[in-house]
Formats: C-alpha cells, sequence, structure tokens
C-alpha cells in the first residue's frame, strides 16, 4: 500500500532562491526573450533574405510561418517533457537544439534549407518559453512574484516590439546572417548555465510509458495545420483554395480527437482539467486577447510605414522603439502597483489603455510618421506591462503546483494562438476594407465632378510636357494610384480600431475573475 505524499507547501512558506538559482532562472529568462524575438527579427529583413535565397515574394513569408508552426505545436507539449526529462535536461537541451539551428539557418542557401532549419528552430524554441513561468512559481516565494512577473512581463512582450528595430540594424550593419548568427554564443551560455544552476525538479521517466501517443500525434496534426490555414488563409481566400479547405477540416477532426483523448485517456498528453480553475480559464482567454494585440499592431505598424511611407527598416525600427522604450520605464512601477493594488484593477486599466492607445493610432494619414506615432505608441507601450503581470499572476498563481507545468504551456498557447488568429483576421480586413474604400473613393472620383476634372487638367497640364504618352491618362492612373493609396490609409485604420474595441469588449468579462489570494 503506497503511502499518501505530503502536500506540497504553499508558495509564500518557500525561501527565497539563492544566487546560484537566480543565475539559472534570468539565463531561462534570456533564453525565453530569444525565442520569441527570433519570431520578430526577420520581419524587418524579408527582402534582403528574399534576395540571398533567390526565393519568391510569396515563398519567403515562410521564413516566419514554418517558424510559428513549430513553436505553437511545441508549446503546449513542453509540459510533457520538462515531467519526463526534469525543467534543467529540458530546456538546457532547447537552448542548445535552438542555437544549432540558429546557426544552419544563417549557413541556408536555399529556401528549402532555411524553412528546414527555422522549422527546427521553432520548435527548439517553443519549449523554452513555457518553462519560465512554471519555474518562477516553483522557485520563488509569493512575495517576490509580483517583480518577477515584471521581468518575465518585460521580456515576454519587448521581443516581439524591438525585433523589427534590431533585425533592421543588424541587416544593415552586418548583413541578414547574423540575424541567426547573434543567438550562437548567447545560446550557449544559456544552455550551459541552465545546465548548472538549475534544479526545480526530477525527471519522471516512468510518465513515459503511458504517454499518450494518439493524442500527442492528434494534436500536433491540429496546431500545425491551423496555424497554416490561418497564416495562409487570407493570401488563397480561404476556403476557395482547396487545400486551404482539406487542412482546415483535418484540423477539425485531429482536434476532435485529441480532445475525446484528453478527456478518457488516464493519462492525457496536455491536462486540460486546470480549465476547471476559473482563474485560469479567463486568464487564458485575456491571454488570447493580449496576443491578438500585441502581434497585430507590431505587424500593422511596419507594414504601414512600409507600405504607405516607404521607410527603410532601420527608420521602421527605430519609430518601433517607442513602444519598448516606455514598457522598460514604467516597468519598476507596474511591478511595485502589483504588491499593492487589486490585480484586477490593474488589468482593466491595462485594457482600457491599451483600448486607447489603439483608438488615437487609427486616425493615420498617407503623411503620419515618427510624431503621430509617438504618443499612441507611448500609450501601448505602458498598457502592455499593465495587461501582462497583473493576467499572468491571475492565471497561474491559484494553479496547485503539480499543473503548473500543463498551466504554463496552454496559457502560453492562447497568446500564440491569438496571435495567429489576429493576423489572420487583420490580413483579411486589410484586403477587403481596403475594397470597400477604394470602391467607394472611385464612385466619387468621376469626371462630372467639376473638382475632379479641374484637379485632372492641372496635373495633365503639368505632365504635358516632355511625357510620350497621353497626359490626360496618365494624369488619371496618378489620381487611381491615389485613391488606392487612401484605402489602404482607411484599412490600416479599420484594423487598429478593431483590435482597440477587442480590447475594450474584453472588459466585459473581468468582474468574474476572483481575487486571487495575498
Amino acid at each position: 500500500m503506497s503511502s499518501t505524499p505530503a502536500p506540497a507547501p504553499a508558495i509564500g512558506d518557500r525561501p527565497p532562491p539563492t544566487f546560484r538559482q537566480k543565475a539559472g532562472f534570468f539565463a531561462m529568462i534570456f533564453g525565453m526573450f530569444m525565442a520569441i524575438l527570433d519570431v520578430q527579427i526577420v520581419a524587418s529583413s524579408l527582402a534582403d533574405i528574399q534576395a540571398g535565397l533567390s526565393a519568391s515574394v510569396e515563398e519567403i513569408s515562410w521564413i516566419q510561418t514554418s517558424y510559428l508552426i513549430a513553436e505553437v505545436v511545441m508549446i503546449p507539449l513542453s509540459g510533457a517533457l520538462a515531467r519526463i526529462l526534469s525543467t534543467r535536461v529540458m530546456f538546457s537541451i532547447a537552448a542548445l537544439g535552438f542555437t544549432i539551428f540558429s546557426f544552419l539557418c544563417s549557413l541556408a542557401t536555399s529556401l528549402e534549407a532555411m524553412i528546414v532549419a527555422r522549422t527546427l528552430q521553432g520548435f527548439f524554441a517553443g519549449a523554452m518559453i513555457p518553462s519560465i513561468f512554471s519555474t518562477a512559481y516553483t522557485m520563488f516565494p509569493r512575495s517576490s512574484m509580483g517583480k518577477v512577473s515584471v521581468v518575465i512581463g518585460l521580456v515576454a512582450t519587448m521581443g516581439p516590439t524591438i525585433g523589427p528595430t534590431l533585425g533592421g540594424f543588424i541587416t544593415q550593419t552586418l548583413g541578414w546572417h547574423w540575424l541567426f548568427n547573434v543567438n550562437i554564443v548567447p545560446g550557449l551560455i544559456i544552455a550551459a548555465t541552465v545546465w548548472s544552476c538549475i534544479d526545480v525538479d526530477k525527471p519522471e521517466p516512468a510518465y513515459l510509458r503511458g504517454l499518450d501517443l494518439p493524442g500527442l500525434v492528434a494534436l500536433a496534426i491540429s496546431l500545425g495545420t491551423l496555424n497554416y490555414v490561418l497564416e495562409e488563409g487570407p493570401r488563397e481566400d480561404w476556403f476557395e483554395d482547396q487545400t486551404i479547405f482539406r487542412l482546415a477540416v483535418l484540423s477539425a477532426v485531429s482536434g476532435c480527437v485529441f480532445f475525446w483523448r484528453a478527456f478518457t485517456y488516464r493519462q492525457p498528453i496536455v491536462e486540460l482539467r486546470a480549465f476547471a480553475d476559473r482563474n485560469f480559464a479567463l486568464g487564458c482567454f485575456f491571454s488570447f486577447v493580449v496576443g491578438i494585440g500585441l502581434f497585430g499592431s507590431v505587424y500593422l505598424t511596419p507594414l504601414f510605414l512600409a507600405q504607405v511611407r516607404d521607410y527603410s527598416a532601420l527608420d521602421i525600427g527605430i519609430i518601433m522603439m517607442v513602444t519598448g522604450a516606455f514598457q522598460f520605464s514604467v516597468a519598476p512601477l507596474v511591478g511595485t502597483l502589483s504588491t499593492r493594488l487589486d490585480l484586477r484593477l490593474m488589468l482593466a486599466f491595462g485594457f482600457s489603455l491599451f483600448c486607447f492607445a489603439l483608438y488615437l493610432n487609427s486616425f493615420l494619414t498617407a503623411e503620419s510618421s515618427y510624431w503621430e506615432f509617438f504618443v499612441p505608441q507611448a500609450v501601448r507601450g505602458v498598457s502592455l506591462m499593465f495587461c501582462f503581470v497583473p493576467v499572468n499572476r491571475l492565471a497561474l498563481g491559484t494553479l496547485p503546483p503539480d499543473k503548473l507545468k500543463n498551466g504554463a504551456g496552454l496559457y502560453n498557447l492562447m497568446r500564440n494562438l491569438g496571435g495567429a488568429m489576429g493576423l489572420a483576421v487583420i490580413n483579411t480586413l486589410l484586403v477587403d476594407r481596403g475594397a470597400h474604400h477604394l470602391s467607394y473613393l472611385t464612385e466619387n472620383l468621376t469626371l462630372s465632378r467639376p473638382q475632379v476634372q479641374a484637379y485632372i487638367d492641372r496635373l495633365s497640364e503639368r505632365l504635358g510636357d516632355g511625357l510620350a504618352g497621353d497626359p490626360e491618362l496618365a494624369a488619371m492612373k496618378i489620381l487611381f494610384q491615389l485613391a488606392q493609396r487612401e484605402a489602404l490609409v482607411l484599412s490600416f485604420n479599420d484594423c487598429l480600431l478593431l483590435i482597440g474595441l477587442t480590447f475594450g469588449a474584453a472588459l466585459v468579462f473581468m468582474p468574474l475573475v476572483k481575487k486571487p489570494r495575498d
């Protein structure tokens, strides 16, 4: 007859970590930063990589897509791997694998080689992200979680924000290969430090014997195909494309198989019972919304500056730095407040402030530049810290220790899925709203209107000298291009406003969050 295991000590009873443990934990945080950063570090340099690999515009997007798909598949599996191998072994292997495949990315001479290397790089990156959260709640006493959550929140939100800035600078000064080579030395140091300093749990190899392989395969297929559909759907007109339709069906079917296994198998690959905790379920929902805002805003701003303003990668990075600078400056304040204020009020304030920031950002014009972006970016930077720190503690702070690893994986998965779904909706809206605005504008650009005819006449007169073709036809073409540009600007404004409204709508669920224990 086996004895009943002693209950785990309360987090508040845990002694502070030693210097050695802190060194290992901060190495893990930097590893998470690298994993998150590498999603966006290539965003402003895709044209350079495209030229280096002789790829088409459509093909080069797979450099980001392959990484994201692999990362999303790996994140929910990290809890089971950490349990089988221990956090120390799993994170060290993940950091080493991430480093090796970063180096292989820099050596790639073809698109195919790059996609394979990026997929495996993203797979190892996905193992590093969730373990930070479970390790923090295992290692630190509750009294320290305010400061620890601020550090984690700053790193998790700064990665996507400064990715385009750092990537543009590296590419412009050293070349695109160094986007991946910069990971080599830090990655080796992180792997060695975590291996030497982290010892928060013991491996459970017996867990492997009852591993739900059908559930594992179903989860990987469902998440992988779902992410592909979300990434490629807007470009392929969604279910009009047979490949997208079939993969969507495959994702739904395999998802059903996974849920069936999760609720019927004695040892599921992902423990979904964590969602029985109301705060965890609501925290995952809010994390999903944060993912929409974080990835959506970071995606839209560089895209607008590149397509409408024709800015260089470095110029885009300089504007994007505003958000990061304000995140960093407000972090100490958020850490202090998180120990003194009701976390629910902080989260409501953060969501309201993010909504306001996107509202301010939704009045773009074709002439918008640094100062037009400054205030919205600054407000967004402040709001992100007020969003991420409370939601992290509200979601994971009430879970028992035995559910933290799987819970951290699910929590992070929701943020990434929010980002993926948000980007899919954004890309679709950019096309649909752009066509709507262009139709409206062109309906009013008829020669029967005196103002339009007068503009065409003046432009034709200026173009007449030295123009080989018909000046009036050339003037009308320029006018149509201006209408296209204005329609694009209006569609960006629509998308930014929709993201802001999503944060506003999420506030409806805030009263359902329970106040966590002190």
